[in-house]
């Protein structure tokens, strides 16, 4: 089972394409491109971080401007202490496979995410297990979605390339992988390419 420290929300909305996770802390994210997991080890389902959002828990009510007399952003959550409870972050996930004990399938589970199941920022040694197979790729290329999938791709890769011992090894395994599936849209293919050096360099 995963940590209680990796835990990062829970499932508020899902279907057998993705699911939606409300975080239990405001603004405690995962970064765009990130594992994340959620389930049991009868039937572990894995998605990528595609879209986040922060905003009022009331639907079609906006917050308002609140720090023209303070001094900094953190003095406005000081002196509106109730804006914690005001407001909710939550995070889209993208399923791209499933797992059950040692066995990864990079393809969609057989039923939804359960609502209310916890969900898992995957530790390193998880995402290295994940990332030995780059057939979640076809996934990811191949579905629609309202944030720019060669930025997710680009993103994703980033962020798994963190795990791995060998980091400019592995992005050069998917960069070929990549240049197979999209072997004949090559802007598709460059843009990706141009972005997934990793930000620390």
């Amino acid at each position: 089972m995963p940590e209680l420290s990796d835990r990062v929300g829970e499932v508020i909305e899902a279907s057998t394409t993705e699911f939606v996770a409300e975080c239990y802390e405001l603004y405690e994210l995962p970064p765009l491109g990130s594992l994340v997991s959620v389930g049991d080890t009868s039937l572990e389902m894995f998605g990528i971080v595609y879209h986040a959002t922060t905003a009022s828990v009331e639907p079609g009510r906006r917050p308002i401007a609140r720090g023209k007399d303070e001094a900094s952003e953190e003095e406005i959550y000081k002196s509106s202490p109730q804006l914690e409870k005001l407001l909710r972050s939550e995070f889209n996930a993208l399923v791209v496979g499933h797992g059950g004990g040692e066995a990864i399938y990079q393809y969609l589970p057989p039923k939804p995410a359960r609502i209310h199941s916890f969900v898992y920022l995957c530790p390193s040694e998880r995402v290295k297990e994940f990332s030995q197979s780059f057939d979640f790729l076809n996934l990811l290329l191949n579905t629609s979605l309202p944030v720019s999938v060669e930025e997710l791709v680009a993103a994703t890769l980033r962020q798994m390339s963190q795990a791995q011992e060998d980091k400019q090894t592995f992005l050069k395994a998917a960069g070929r992988e990549l240049a197979v599936l999209l072997s004949s849209e090559f802007s598709r293919l460059r843009a990706i390419l141009g972005r997934i050096v990793p930000e620390d360099g």
